[in-house]
């Protein structure tokens, strides 16, 4: 067998492997299966440079990949400093076919609809269907983030106490693209199986955090309204301040270069924790 066949089956080989192992629903299995995607890489940027430095170069590929979206395409956006939700129409079933699904498990969990509402900017549009439960004072949210042609859902429980804390538990999946706002504190379980499940971790966070349940804020659909504007204001002032992004005129912001790069390390943080 002349060497270059086999070069060409031996990274093929791994290849073949690590994509069967990634459709394992095990973690060990699924990063072992992103391991050998990464060892492939080693041997092709090898075996064409004859060198470790090309292998290493191969593995490199990996990393730098998500930069050049980044300076290109979110170099160019702008997005909006203040952003009013508004009431809107649920989204179609073709959009987001989970909907009622969610909305049937928090309900069974004896939290009440609120409202309909959203916000769009050019592309980009978020979706919240809101509820309350009265008892725990407890806020649930369920958002549709949709962006160009990639769209993503994400469930929240959040509360508020009396000394302007927010704490919020979520499944969210990805690294947050700006860093939270002072006062808020987060609780990610992207994992979670079930809403009950993110009402068991939002309680065990709020009692780790030594949460009075005397002190948590009795909230309506108006206070809603105004703590998630606000929210966002804050959080977009301390984005400013940290220097991760710019005001961009006519009410927009847009990612400064130390904002950009720290999108790439969420962007690398993700790619490690989702392998």
């Amino acid at each position: 067998m002349n060497e270059w066949v086999f070069e060409l089956l031996t990274v093929v080989g791994l290849l073949v492997a690590a994509f069967a192992l990634k459709t394992f629903q095990q973690t060990v299995v699924r990063r072992t299966g992103a391991l050998l995607i990464l060892g492939a890489s080693y041997l092709a940027g090898y075996y064409l440079s004859d060198s470790y430095i090309g292998g290493a170069a191969g593995v490199l590929v990996w990393f730098v990949l998500p930069l050049f979206p980044i300076l290109t395409r979110v170099r160019q956006m702008r997005l909006p400093v203040e952003k009013t939700l508004e009431k809107c129409p649920p989204p179609r079933a073709s959009q987001f076919p989970m909907l009622n699904d969610f909305t049937d498990e928090i309900e069974q969990a004896d939290f009440e609809y609120v409202a309909d509402k959203g916000w769009e900017w050019d592309d980009s549009k978020q979706y919240f269907r809101i509820f309350y439960h009265e008892e725990e004072k407890q806020q649930a949210v369920i958002c549709l983030n949709e962006q160009e042609e990639m769209s993503f859902a994400f469930v929240s429980i959040v509360c508020r106490t009396k000394y302007g804390q927010t704490y919020r538990t979520w499944n969210y999946p990805f690294s947050y693209t700006m860093k939270t706002a002072p006062g808020v504190t987060m609780n990610a379980v992207p994992n979670v199986d079930s809403f009950e499940d993110l009402m068991i971790s939002h309680r065990d966070f709020l009692i780790s955090h030594k949460v009075d349940p005397k002190e948590i804020l009795v909230e309506d659909e108006k206070s809603f309204q105004q703590a998630m504007e606000e929210e966002l204001r804050l959080q977009v002032r301390h984005n400013l301040d940290n220097g991760l992004i710019a005001l961009a005129g006519e009410g927009t912001f847009r990612y400064s270069w130390r904002g950009l790069f720290f999108l790439w390390g969420q962007f690398v943080k993700d790619m490690v924790k989702l392998s």
